[in-house]
């Protein structure tokens, strides 16, 4: 898995001829070969780098021949127009393929793919579950693959590997394809998930799926499910509308999936001849790695494994045709999720609230995003816990940089939320301390800053003793990794809500509770309209806001990317600036500019802060409070991240170093 090709991204196809001709094999391997030949075309022109393509099953002849199959006639054409397609299809950049195709062999008939590359026909893997119920009658033709004789079969003077369970590894990119047909993905243990615990990390399924009502979004939710549980790509090619329809409809639906996500579809009626999708080896392989338990009980199997290498790719830059997200961790479905997450949140205070007997907390509350949030939770566990919401003590707290902006949206928030509030000004405070140690105060430094922050924190902890209460941390996940925050000031509470909420969503889920919330809606809008700051820092002469926290550490857009793909995914810094780059470039597009044009220097510096803050501020992660986890990421020492407070950064920084080198010249 080391210097891998594209950064481990392969590119897949499903290619399925909308005409079948039945028990016609020219006729079909004509239409085959011409959409390999638009693959093909692509790639040499560098539009895109197809490996792997997929053919329905049985392809050749029709799924529907019946008992035609037993025909010598059929099945003998059947074998020369395999041998002519896999003549024909050896061209430059021409991918692995697998075509679906009725082999006799040990005085029986097999219903098998048959992987060809370079012209040359590599292994056939014969299907193993023979449907015979309701309208399959494939046991009438077809023997299991376990009724073999061995493991071998000749086709055309060269003897090739027979077996379902072949591994074919392409040392170029790190792809290693298995094969399945059809039936076989819809038993209890599919051959795919001994495949792949053997080492597949792409799977493809040969396949001749009829339609029913339903049916599709159960084809759909299955494939899904085993690229999931396997994290492996998935390639599922039907057989299209030609077939025959004397009894059943099929529909060409076409499912590639990625790690249980589906990155390429085509359903019914859509009559898409080719379908593509890219699968990320490299996801699949940290996945396996990271889920201890994904080896645990292995069935060991004698496996063939034939190695190939498929074509060098026609530049070295990065190719990706897959539209990713801008805002990893901001869900598409924003309203549905936002009711979910603020339930994990509120469950997860009201479950300690109980449990310690405790029926008030005590929040800081800066009318800004993460404080409104965690109010917001505080509201939602009362109610949980039938609890009056006058135990809620917020308490706002102004000093030099507060404006009257942020101010007064504190005060209306407090007042629309019903609880108990309280305007403690801290500067008097402030002043003492800078004069009991001897601080000149118009240096305006860190010192200056954090003295604040320390100062709000003892005055909430104060004020929890004081009534007996505890005291809920609003600092994010974002935060967290940048260690934007005090050391003993707000990195510190007795619960943080908003532990493993990063920033981007933080502002979506206050967005969508303003719409489902109309009295909150003006002051929520207004809160996630105001630019984030810690406002430590006296404001502008306006009395704008003058501390923009993105001003001093970057682009929290840009943060959050890399927090998601190197925590969830393991990604390293070259792979992360290409993708995010893919991604900006494809946002723009979406959003109507023409030439988008990504600053390349301005994300390398983006990059540089995360790196170097990530690595020196895990001290203050180490000792973070409890806050339950909400989504794929948590940066808890006692849940998803155990890092050394003194580990070296260097080898991240090496790989900034060869992209500024590239793009900072």
């Amino acid at each position: 898995m080391n210097n891998l090709l594209n950064h481990g991204i392969v590119e897949v196809a499903t290619l399925i001829p909308n005409e079948v001709k039945i028990a016609n094999p020219k006729f079909n391997v004509d239409e085959m070969l011409r959409l390999l030949d638009n693959v093909i075309e692509e790639n040499k022109l560098g539009k895109r780098q197809t490996r792997v393509v997929v053919y329905p099953e049985l392809c050749v002849t029709g799924y529907t021949c019946h008992d035609l199959f037993n025909q010598h006639t059929l099945i003998k054409r059947a074998y020369d127009e395999m041998l002519r397609f896999a003549k024909l299809s050896n061209k430059e950049y021409s991918p692995l393929i697998f075509i679906g195709m009725p082999i006799r062999k040990d005085n029986q008939l097999f219903n098998c793919a048959v992987a060809i590359h370079k012209g040359e026909i590599i292994g056939v893997v014969p299907k193993t579950f023979i449907p015979n119920y309701s309208e399959f009658y494939e046991g009438r033709y077809f023997a299991s693959s376990v009724n073999r004789v061995d493991d071998q079969i000749v086709i055309d003077g060269k003897t090739v590997p027979f077996t379902p369970n072949l591994l074919i590894e392409d040392t170029l990119t790190g792809a290693v394809v298995s094969a399945e047909v059809c039936e076989d993905v819809w038993v209890p243990i599919p051959p795919s998930k001994h495949h792949c615990l053997h080492g597949a990390n792409i799977i493809v399924n040969l396949s001749a799926s009829n339609e029913t009502i339903g049916k599709s979004k159960y084809r759909e939710d299955l494939v899904k499910m085993q690229s999931a549980t396997s994290n492996c790509g998935y390639v599922y090619a039907s057989a299209s509308r030609g077939e025959s329809t004397t009894d059943t409809v099929f529909s060409g639906h076409s499912l590639i999936a990625d790690c249980g996500a589906i990155v390429g579809e085509s359903k019914f009626l859509e009559d898409i001849e080719i379908t593509y999708g890219e699968i990320d080896i490299e996801n699949c392989e940290n996945d396996r790695t990271k889920t201890t338990s994904f080896m645990t009980n292995v069935y060991k199997q004698k496996y063939e494994r034939v190695c190939i290498e498929t074509f060098a790719p026609v530049t070295d830059e990065f190719i990706s045709n897959r539209e990713i997200s801008i805002l990893p961790f901001v869900p598409h479905n924003i309203d549905e999720r936002a009711t979910e997450i603020l339930k994990l949140q509120a469950a997860g205070l009201a479950g300690r609230l109980k449990k310690i007997n405790c029926e008030s907390v005590v929040i800081g509350i800066s009318g800004g995003l993460d404080s409104t949030l965690a109010l917001i939770v505080a509201v939602e566990a009362f109610n949980i816990n039938g609890y009056d919401k006058k135990g809620i003590h917020a308490i706002t707290m102004p000093c030099y940089g507060t404006t009257d902006r942020t101010l007064n949206n504190a005060r209306r928030l407090m007042e629309i939320l019903e609880v108990t509030s309280y305007e403690i000004n801290i500067k008097d405070a402030c002043e003492q301390h800078y004069k009991d140690i001897g601080y000149d105060k118009s240096k305006l430094d860190v010192t200056f800053e954090n003295v604040q922050a320390r100062e709000r924190t003892q005055i909430l902890m104060d004020v929890s003793n004081k009534i007996g209460s505890l005291v809920v941390g609003t600092g994010d996940l974002s935060e967290l990794a940048l260690g934007w925050c005090t050391y003993n000031g707000d990195q510190m509470s007795m619960y943080g809500v908003n532990a493993s909420i990063p920033k981007t969503l933080v502002r979506g889920i206050l967005e969508s509770y303003a719409e489902h919330h109309e009295g909150l809606k003006d002051v929520l809008l207004d809160i996630c309209d105001t630019p984030v700051s810690p406002e430590l820092l006296p404001p502008n002469e306006d009395g704008t806001i003058k501390q923009k926290t993105e001003d001093k550490i970057g682009s929290y857009v840009v943060h959050d990317f890399i927090l998601y793909y190197m925590l969830r995914h393991g990604f390293g810094p070259k792979k992360i600036f290409d993708l995010y780059v893919n991604a900006k470039t494809m946002h723009e597009k979406n959003i109507g500019v023409k030439e988008p044009v990504v600053d390349k220097q301005e994300l390398l510096k983006n990059m540089d802060i995360f790196y170097n803050r990530f690595w020196t501020q895990q001290f203050k992660r180490s000792c973070m409070p409890d806050g339950v986890k909400v989504g794929s990421v948590s940066l808890s020492p006692r849940g998803d991240w155990r890092m050394a407070s003194d580990a070296c950064q260097g080898i991240w920084l090496d790989e900034l170093k060869d992209l500024k080198e590239k793009y900072c010249k």
